[in-house]
């Protein structure tokens, strides 16, 4: 008997009003699935769509974006039509994300602790109630990394002070224990560090700690290794691979670097225009690509065997009106 997929996104449509009222479809009848512990890639160029789905997969759409059409079904249920209450129980506890841009992602006013002391905050449904970097309840501040939005449980009881310094001690163990996790050394005095202190690449991995602290069944990457150098991004790749096999997490890697799919993907999904034109395993993708679009992404590759002063190929054209139907 077949396993279900755990996620299974069907038809999914995104759409935005520009400030002169007219429609734009960002994306366009999406469909894929993903199972447990596999690597989906997802590709093309910049204004393709990647980031918008995978937003929408958690309805974190800025401004006017809205799902139009379609469902996201995980585990069976479908978070396209669920409450906001539900979904700030499936943000980040069920399915995690990671941000572009690990220098700017972080707050750097908020120790690293404080950073994750939030994101398990958000996740322990006895005490949602945000407090300051030293634990005294007065604080403001707001971690995104997992899409989390901690706040007061209202109508519960007052807790006592023994049963919160048990917890607050239970957290940090475990953000400790998250840091050890994605390779930080020293964790327990680097718990106590802010984001300045922190190379890019440790910055990038105390993200994947956040995006981890809910246990998530998935997790999404929007360009993770983007702004680092080759041999951090070695690094990076090689921790979510070694994630993904010990805890069963899927992942959903968003990248336009054709190296990072062929290194750390089993599969990948080619969009072009918000639509998908593509979607197979990647080493046949990569290999032998079915739609010209593929192709033309993989022939604007730049080789180190190319004779020194070879042209880089370029796709020719522009990308298609979002406002417009795709023709073809």
């Amino acid at each position: 008997m077949t396993t279900p997929p755990l996620l299974d996104v069907r038809g999914l449509d995104v759409g935005f009003t520009t400030p002169d009222g007219r429609p734009l479809h960002a994306v366009r009848d999406v469909s894929f699935t993903l199972r447990r512990g596999e690597t989906l890639a997802v590709v093309g160029e910049s204004g393709s769509g990647k980031s918008t789905t995978a937003l929408a997969l958690l309805r974190m759409l800025p401004g006017t974006g809205r799902i139009t059409g379609g469902s996201v079904l995980l585990d069976g249920e479908d978070l396209a039509t669920a409450t906001e209450d539900r979904l700030r129980e499936v943000r980040g506890a069920r399915v995690g994300m990671i941000f572009q841009d690990p220098m700017t992602a972080l707050n750097p006013v908020l120790s690293i602790g404080r950073h994750l002391d939030e994101v398990l905050r958000a996740h322990d449904g006895r005490d949602r109630t945000p407090t300051d970097d030293t634990g005294t309840g007065t604080g403001t501040g707001t971690s995104t990394a997992t899409g989390a939005h901690p706040h007061t449980a209202a109508g519960r009881p007052a807790r006592r002070a023994g049963s919160a310094r048990r917890d607050k001690a239970a957290r940090r163990a475990r953000a400790v224990e998250l840091l050890r996790l994605v390779g930080i050394p020293d964790p327990e005095r680097r718990l106590d560090d802010h984001p300045h202190q922190f190379s890019g690449g440790q910055r990038q991995r105390v993200l994947i700690a956040m995006a981890l602290a809910g246990e998530p069944d998935v997790l999404l990457a929007d360009e993770p290794t983007t702004a680092l150098d080759a041999t951090v991004q070695d690094q990076i790749l090689t921790l979510l691979g070694e994630l993904t096999r010990t805890t069963g997490t899927a992942l959903v890697l968003i990248t336009h670097n054709m190296g990072v799919v062929a290194r750390a993907c089993e599969r990948v999904l080619v969009m072009y225009g918000g639509t998908v034109v593509e979607d197979g395993p990647t080493a046949e993708v990569l290999t032998r690509p079915r739609h010209p679009y593929t192709a033309g992404l993989l022939a604007a590759v730049p080789r180190l065997s190319a004779p020194s002063g070879t042209r880089l190929t370029g796709i020719p054209g522009t990308p298609p009106d979002l406002s417009l139907p795709l023709a073809g």
